[in-house]
């Protein structure tokens, strides 16, 4: 009973952090917010898992390095869209414009 919850909170909780990131459509930030959500509980299950398989660790840390990467990249695309269209709604520009 216990490993049930041990994996069935988390998995709440990425369904959960997967309906926000589809109903919060209108700034690019709320977005980003939803993406590092579901990426920190993708994250505790991964760990969760390799702990009961009793894996090493080492692909948790590539995984934090290529989620932090995406932050970056996040962002960096979230300033440049700030400097060009002056807020981040997603209705003020459009993608056929260069």
């Amino acid at each position: 009973m216990i490993m049930l919850m041990n994996w069935l909170l988390p998995s709440v909780l990425l369904l959960m952090g997967g309906f926000m990131f589809i109903s919060n459509r209108k700034h690019l930030l709320s977005m980003l917010l939803s993406l590092e959500y579901i990426v920190l509980i993708l994250f505790l299950l991964l760990f969760m898992f390799l702990n009961m398989m009793s894996y090493e660790m080492f692909f948790t840390m590539m995984f934090l390095t290529f989620s932090v990467c995406e932050g970056a990249l996040g962002l960096s695309i979230l300033v440049s869209m700030i400097r060009t269209h002056g807020n981040d709604y997603f209705q003020s520009f459009s993608l056929l414009q260069c």
